[in-house]
């Protein structure tokens, strides 16, 4: 198993919304407030947040690859590509006859 560089608390802080879905689901685990008392209403809130968290878990990861993408190319082109920038002429003036 790969050692793990810091804890999953320091983790979550770098992805806030995963943070709080995993927040989320402890609060119907514990049902602190006492507002769950079927188990398929709690069923139906875990599936809920469990959707929730995997949609933001592929935003993130899509996100992170898209910038470690970029990050590659840019190093690859290493400046052999220009960005890309407006124009600043307004073209060829027409010449009178």
């Amino acid at each position: 198993m790969k050692e793990r560089k810091s804890t999953l608390e320091e983790r979550l802080e770098a992805h806030p919304r995963l943070r709080e879905r995993v927040y989320e689901i402890l609060r119907i685990a514990e049902d602190s407030e006492g507002k769950i008392d079927r188990a398929d209403e709690a069923e139906q809130r875990v599936i809920d947040e469990l959707r929730r968290l995997g949609q933001e878990v592929l935003q993130d990861w899509a996100a992170g690859k898209e910038k470690q993408k970029v990050e590659e190319l840019k190093s690859e082109l290493d400046g052999e590509v220009k960005a890309h920038s407006k124009k600043n002429s307004t073209g060829t003036q027409h010449s009178e006859k």
